[in-house]
């Protein structure tokens, strides 16, 4: 597999500093150089030390001899490269010298006549053998300020006819633009010859590195069409682009790992490193899990930062048992754990309401020596909050102060979220007080907090107070906020005030981002103004904006609860088409709109078509599937679903026997609905109300059948 040449060492040949910027051209292989940028890299090249030597690129004949050297000498080339020593002063001079003066195609043509000064300095450099011109040429793309001088040394080159690897050269040239985020002209540059592997492994290497993931994949399945291999370096970059850019997603992940199955490739340390990463930071934990045993079985050691997204998915997935075997893992490596690994660890424990091991967690990095940093303090705070342990989060306020770790408008924010979780808003104003009397300033976050937890609460003059306050302390308003006050008045009903909001958000400079066009799509569907969500849907992708799995998930919401249900279905296929996965929720949504109107078949159409795409059937699915039967008349399936739910390991919960209960009263099968309640608290379920109001329903029904 032919790879891209590696970066250039400072050991094999020295770096080359220009003194002022080189002036841009429109056209890209006409680059005008200044005189004080020449004298700089003449004093480089001039003195002993930095003049080219067989002893500056020992270390990578090995790389290209079997590409550039001639089969029959092999020998010599190796005693000349060792013997010779060449001062490339006169050509970049010469160069900075004429560029300007001529155009590209010109450089890049066969000569058809040569000055006498230019043919003596061809014919000079007759005998340089081709490795050193790719040294040379590293080491001008090296810096930013000489890659104009590297096109003009290509071009020359090539009008001579005096190095014959000419797609090594190119491919040199397109890293060094994509390292200076010049992509488009390292896209210029390819299309001067027939892209070749190394030149699409180049070009792929610009685009990850660019984050242009679009252009990197094209190039990636265009390069396989062409009968090319990529190479594990890109892979490896391609992994990393998405993991850094959030665009992460395990489906796309294990395609690109068919790929490289495909092509044969073994996975050194480095990949397996990043699929490991990529799969964790996509949230899917267990094909994580597997390619680190993967790893430790073939005898490579993962890195602490690979660890700790394994940790960190495990723990967001309630995997605390297996968070901690990893870390465990993790010290037994030799490897020591540091702030971020015990804070991965924490997170899981904290979710999970296990406070007993999150503090000892925190007893724990404090006998290793390890700090804890001001996310370690919010999620023990956060634990706190979460068991009603307000005075105990105090406490760990003042031990911040002490450790000279001073708490900021995050961890403010992290106990009012807890006040606010627990309905406990009224707090909202004793937090704001403690927080000013410690002489820290609110941020937008924490006014964000506020906001949301007043609009949870229905308290809307005080959401807007909190709003207005925020412009009066000269705090600026993100997407966020905005969103949370268009959502708010939303849920609260006040479509008009929302609406008001989603326009003034717009007069002031801000645009609405997805999640504002999804709050802003349900609020018209639930109005049934199909030819505004329309309207708004092609307003989101003029603004360059792509529905996600949210918004489709909305549509087919909005749709099925209107009865819309070809809509419905049609969103269903225009999501699968553009490579989105549907979600359980999707599914949930669609379920319960059919069950809603008594549609049982369709229902378990819809219920078919999500065991199909691969999704696990939740207890709200089957709840609503239970209540399509029961609207439908049809209680014999709606126990069946039941059985079902005993047979896959599915706890049936509260609203599941409600929904039997009621499915039985709609048959008049009174009688067996006290049975259903029974076996709901033998299972362990609390009534609820709804539960409650069943049973006696059936109850005065039986006792006036009796009467009559």
């Amino acid at each position: 597999m032919i790879l891209l040449p590696p970066q250039p060492l400072s050991v094999r040949f020295p770096a080359i500093h220009s003194t002022c910027p080189i002036t841009r051209h429109h056209v890209i292989f006409q680059p005008a150089f200044s005189v004080s940028t020449i004298t700089g890299i003449t004093t480089a090249t001039a003195s002993g030390e930095s003049s080219f030597s067989s002893s500056s690129f020992t270390s990578k004949q090995n790389d290209t001899e079997e590409e550039e050297e001639d089969d029959d000498d092999d020998d010599d080339d190796v005693l000349s490269l060792q013997k010779q020593r060449y001062d490339f002063t006169p050509l970049l001079k010469f160069l900075s010298e004429n560029s300007i003066s001529e155009s590209a195609s010109a450089l890049a043509s066969s000569p058809s006549s040569l000055n006498r000064v230019e043919f003596k300095l061809a014919e000079s450099y007759r005998a340089v053998p081709a490795p050193l011109w790719h040294s040379l040429l590293k080491n001008l793309c090296s810096s930013n300020s000489s890659i104009d001088l590297a096109y003009a040394v290509v071009s020359w080159l090539q009008k001579h006819n005096l190095c014959y690897s000419y797609e090594l050269l190119y491919s040199i040239l397109i890293h060094a633009l994509g390292r200076s985020e010049k992509l488009y002209e390292a896209f210029l540059l390819s299309q001067r010859q027939r892209l070749t592997p190394l030149t699409y492994n180049a070009l792929i290497s610009a685009c990850a590195r660019n984050d242009d993931l679009e252009k990197a994949l094209n190039l990636m399945s265009k390069m396989r069409q062409d009968g090319y291999h990529c190479d594990f370096i890109n892979y490896s970059l391609v992994i990393q682009s998405l993991t850094r850019t959030n665009k992460i997603d395990s489906s796309l992940l294990q395609k690109l790992y068919k790929e490289i199955e495909c092509d044969k490739i073994e996975l050194d340390g480095q990949l397996l490193n990043d699929v490991i990463v990529g799969f964790a930071k996509a949230g899917d934990a267990s094909k994580a899990m597997m390619f680190l045993g993967m790893a430790q079985g073939v005898g490579l050691s993962p890195k602490t930062a690979t660890y700790v997204a394994v940790i960190t998915a495990l723990s967001n997935s309630g995997r605390t048992t297996e968070a901690e075997a990893v870390f465990e893992e993790l010290k037994e490596s030799g490897l020591k754990p540091r702030t971020k690994a015990y804070n991965a660890l924490l997170k899981g424990y904290v979710k999970m309401g296990y406070l007993k091991d999150a503090e000892f967690v925190v007893s724990e990095m404090e006998r290793s020596g390890v700090l804890p940093d001001e996310h370690t303090y919010s999620l023990l705070i956060d634990a706190y909050a979460n068991a009603g342990r307000w005075e105990s989060a105090r406490i760990v306020l003042k031990e911040m102060e002490v450790s000279h770790a001073k708490p900021n408008s995050f961890i403010y924010s992290r106990i009012l979220a807890g006040y606010r979780d627990r309905g406990e808003w009224q707090r909202t104003f004793q937090v704001l007080k403690e927080m000013k009397s410690s002489g820290v300033e609110p941020d937008t976050h924490f006014y964000n907090v506020m906001i949301d937890t007043f609009g949870k609460y229905n308290c809307l003059h005080h959401a807007m107070a909190a709003f207005d306050r925020m412009l009066s302390e000269g705090i600026e308003p993100d997407t966020i906020t905005w969103n949370t006050l268009i959502d708010c008045h939303f849920k609260c009903g006040r479509y008009d005030r929302a609406e008001e909001l989603f326009e003034e958000m717009q007069e002031r400079g801000y645009f609405p981002c997805t999640t504002t066009y999804n709050i802003m799509i349900n609020l018209l569907g639930e109005q049934e103004r199909w030819e505004d969500v329309k309207r708004l849907l092609g307003n989101m992708r003029a603004q360059g904006l792509l529905p996600n799995v949210v918004t489709y998930t909305t549509l087919v919401d909005i749709y099925g609860q209107s009865g819309r249900f070809d809509d419905a279905i049609e969103c269903l296929e225009v999501m699968k088409a553009a490579g989105l996965k549907p979600s359980s929720t999707m599914y949930n949504a669609l379920i319960n709109a059919y069950a809603r109107r008594g549609l049982s078949d369709q229902a378990v159409n819809a219920f078919r078509s999500m065991r199909t795409d691969g999704l696990k059937p939740s207890n709200l699915a089957l709840n609503s599937l239970i209540n399509a039967f029961g609207e439908d008349q049809r209680d014999a399936e709606a126990f069946a679903v039941l059985q079902y739910m005993k047979e896959n390991g599915l706890k049936p919960d509260v609203v599941t026997y409600t929904t039997l209960m009621k499915a039985l009263i709609r048959v008049d099968k009174f009688h067996k609905v006290p049975a259903v309640y029974e076996e709901m608290i033998l299972s362990g379920c609390t009534p609820d109300r709804k539960a409650r109001a069943m049973l006696r329903s059936a109850l005065r029904y039986m006792k006036q059948t009796l009467k009559t």
